[in-house]
């Protein structure tokens, strides 16, 4: 079974709501689609121009039942509530009544986030369309962080074609979506967070590599210097899982070179989740996994948000929103 199948049978054990924010964009009426006739949803929300919406479903044959819901926030009932939320929420940072009305009436993404916040549902995936700012942004200014949160970034489930690599060919990078340039302390936070994520979601032990172009001390550089001060901080907080920093790549994962570069090293190269240096790294080096590779790459899931709202690539499928949907409605039930 693969990892997704593994993922889905989790998911039918406890049924969870989840709004797609774009259902303007017939990818999000296909995942609607393939959700329903899984059964692995109690309900999906629909949020857009009703007519619109309507015409989309029936051109790919989606069933609008008790398990679908179209909502146009800009008509709801609940439409003024989501407004005095996002205004109370933001007044001390200069939102304005105008303002809230303006963003609750023409950005789904804010009326799935007061949605989300009002209780209305477990999660929120959105981004097909979005700007990965614009989707932060909305989820920082309704839901905000989880307590004791100090860092948001988000993690892929990276999915290897080769079943007998890492733990059934699932490994994580992260960041690839969030912070540009992170500190050493906020490397540190990404570390902890994916571990934690990695735990959840794949039920193994996660060895974190923290990412250079550098291997324990190979190259002199400021930027070198940030990851191991990373791998420092991790050591004085006293984690509970096995890193190393500041190691390549190739280090990280392939135990021959490890014995090589690194002979004392804890991950011994059987690395499972690759912290990157800075988003330039992340974010190149997924696509690449992906696109040439022929990884699968199974989110961003952001992580540190008080309620689930996950970010698409803009270049996601309709498959990819399944399966975004499916880690949002499990990331509910932590």
């Amino acid at each position: 079974m693969s990892f997704v199948e593994k993922l889905k049978v989790r998911a039918k054990k406890d049924l969870k709501t989840v709004i797609l924010a774009e259902a303007c964009d017939i990818r999000h009426i296909e995942a609607a689609k393939i959700l329903q006739e899984e059964k692995v949803l109690k309900k999906i929300i629909l949020l857009g121009k009703t007519n619109e919406v309507n015409s989309l479903a029936k051109q790919v044959g989606l069933k609008l039942d008790d398990s679908v819901s179209i909502i146009d926030v800009a008509e709801s009932k609940n439409k003024d509530k989501y407004i005095e939320l996002l205004f109370e929420k933001r007044k001390a940072k200069g939102m304005t009544l105008d303002k809230a009305a303006e963003l609750i009436n023409n950005e789904t993404i804010y009326g799935g986030a007061a949605m989300l916040t009002n209780n209305e549902a477990d999660g929120m995936v959105a981004g097909s369309l979005y700007t990965t700012g614009e989707v932060l942004k909305s989820a920082l200014y309704l839901v905000g962080l989880e307590k004791g949160i100090k860092t948001l970034s988000s993690v892929f489930f990276m999915v290897h074609p080769n079943e007998e690599l890492f733990t059934n060919g699932v490994f994580c990078f992260a960041d690839c979506s969030v912070i540009p340039d992170p500190t050493s302390e906020q490397l540190a936070d990404i570390a902890q967070a994916t571990a934690k994520s990695y735990r959840q979601f794949v039920g193994d032990d996660p060895k974190v590599a923290l990412l250079s172009f550098s291997s324990k001390g190979s190259a002199k550089h400021e930027l070198v210097d940030k990851v191991a001060e990373a791998a420092d901080i991790l050591t004085q907080r006293n984690v509970d899982f096995i890193f190393e920093g500041e190691v390549q790549f190739d280090t990280a994962m392939i135990e021959s070179v490890s014995k090589h570069k690194t002979p004392n090293s804890n991950l011994k190269g059987e690395a499972n989740i690759f912290v990157f240096p800075d988003l330039n790294a992340g974010n190149i080096s997924y696509k690449i996994a992906q696109r040439l590779g022929g990884c699968s790459a199974i989110g961003p899931m952001l992580q540190g948000i008080a309620k689930p709202v996950n970010d698409l690539s803009r270049g996601c499928s309709a498959k990819d929103i399944v399966d975004l949907s499916i880690i949002t409605a499990l990331q509910s039930a932590k």
